[in-house]
């Protein structure tokens, strides 16, 4: 599924959902939420095509003007002119959309826009879904992209809309394979380094195609004329209204202090803090916590905090740090062979991507492994058949010898690792930009790919 120019692209799962409740034989109440720019409009958009439908995007006018253009359009899908000129407030028009016999799907947009405007939003639409809505035609959307809010007001237990909806969708950010779709003259190194920028986020995205050309452009995306120079501090203030000490956790993160107690000594906020705000941000799905994948029973002192997002591991990597440089038309220090390291962690994050494409031995989960001072990029295991893929990730060119003084190395690791040692059935690999001699590491019995083998994510 494609189309261009809206970058509506492969949302069927979403849709899916939706169309499958549309099609249901009773009222549906679907909560859809996602960060800014993913693309949540665009799907609504897509799904009420050809739907005797309402779209309703809320904003930051007020309360009498939002109920204003809702009862319109209301009234309009419905043929009811009398509505239209009407005064009803929200609970009384949206009795009205319930007295529908034809399917009527309402679409809700920004929601918490609503509910900045009037803060008894949320009891209106709880009452006037247990009242009229629920046994109603009507699908009923609310859409938002402040996670806290609708967090807060719509999915959380202490919202009076709890326990109504029957369904929900998280709009997540494209896989690495569908870059190519925005970039169909780039190669896959390229891709790779856009991704590391903007993530798989569409708006972004679009601008980065809209901006560059050929690779050797790739500053414009982060200089003073792009949209990505601000909008993580847009983002995030969009749901902190304090973001400082958020900022400087985040800081410390993408400066690699992923351990708990580094992120004390880094930020000099005192522990007390740093998990209260690592809580927030988890929450909004910002941070996260990931432990090694061979761990059954997740121990705190073993957690690692990640940036889930490529771009706002970037900008506060690169452009936060370096803003006055920025505006001040000067070159970021060091920006190539820093950004060459941090594209080598996004490629762990790709090449676990390509591992669950191609299946090269049949593993349930994957990811990093440590224990002390060792780690390993990637482990994929099978609980049940103790079958284990150990995996070095190399974000450069690698001769024959050089793979196999890694591998070599990468056996001496694998024996730090307890899982069903002794028991299982052991498999060693390489994934890098570029592997010299593959195919004679393959006849030895190593899994072993670089970015040749990519290139089917691209189609």
């Amino acid at each position: 599924m494609l189309i261009m120019f809206n970058q509506f692209i492969n949302r069927e799962k979403e849709l899916q959902h939706l169309n499958s409740a549309h099609n249901s034989h009773r009222s549906e109440f679907i909560v859809v939420f996602g960060r800014r720019r993913i693309g949540k409009t665009e799907l609504l958009r897509q799904f009420i095509k050809e739907k005797h439908a309402v779209y309703f995007l809320a904003d930051e006018r007020g309360d009498a003007a939002n109920l204003s253009e809702f009862r319109i359009l209301v009234a309009d899908k419905l043929g009811n002119e009398l509505l239209s000129q009407s005064t009803l407030d929200w609970l009384d028009t949206l009795k009205e959309a319930a007295r529908t016999e034809q399917r009527l799907v309402i679409v809700i947009d920004e929601y918490p826009f609503l509910i900045n405007g009037n803060k008894a939003i949320p009891s209106i639409f709880q009452k006037a879904w247990d009242l009229y809505l629920a046994d109603s035609n009507v699908m009923l959307v609310l859409c938002g992209s402040s996670i806290s809010m609708m967090e807060r007001h719509v999915l959380g237990s202490k919202s009076p809309l709890y326990g109504r909806r029957t369904g929900q969708i998280k709009v997540e950010p494209l896989k690495f394979k569908h870059i190519g779709t925005f970039f169909p003259k780039f190669r896959i190194e390229e891709l790779v380094k856009i991704y590391a920028i903007t993530d798989g986020v569409p708006y972004y995205l679009k601008e980065a195609r809209h901006r560059i050309k050929q690779i050797s452009q790739l500053e414009i995306l982060y200089s003073i004329e792009s949209l990505l120079l601000e909008e993580a501090e847009v983002l995030l203030k969009y749901e902190f209204r304090e973001p400082a000490k958020y900022f400087s956790i985040l800081t410390a993160i993408a400066f690699g202090n992923t351990k708990f107690g580094d992120i004390v000594n880094y930020t000099g906020l005192s522990s007390s803090i740093v998990s209260q705000y690592l809580s927030n941000l988890s929450v909004l799905s910002i941070v996260e916590a990931r432990y090694p994948v061979t761990e059954k029973t997740h121990r705190s002192r073993n957690a690692r905090y990640y940036i889930t997002d490529n771009y706002l591991t970037f900008w506060f990597r690169f452009v936060y740090p370096n803003k006055s440089l920025i505006y001040g038309d000067f070159k970021i220090p060091q920006f190539n062979s820093d950004f060459n390291r941090y594209v080598g962690m996004v490629f762990e994050k790709i090449a676990a991507e390509f591992l669950w494409q191609v299946r090269p031995v049949d593993f349930t989960k994957i990811g990093r492994w440590w224990h002390k001072g060792e780690e390993i990029d990637l482990v994929a295991l099978n609980d049940a058949s103790k079958e284990v893929l150990f995996i070095e990730c190399k974000w450069k060119t690698l001769s024959m010898a050089e793979s196999m003084r890694i591998i070599e190395k990468l056996k001496k690791k694998t024996g730090f690792v307890m899982w069903n040692k002794g028991e299982r059935t052991e498999y060693y690999g390489l994934v890098a930009k570029k592997v010299e001699g593959k195919d004679a590491l393959r006849e030895k019995g190593f899994m072993v790919f670089d970015l040749d083998d990519f290139s089917f994510l691209q189609r």
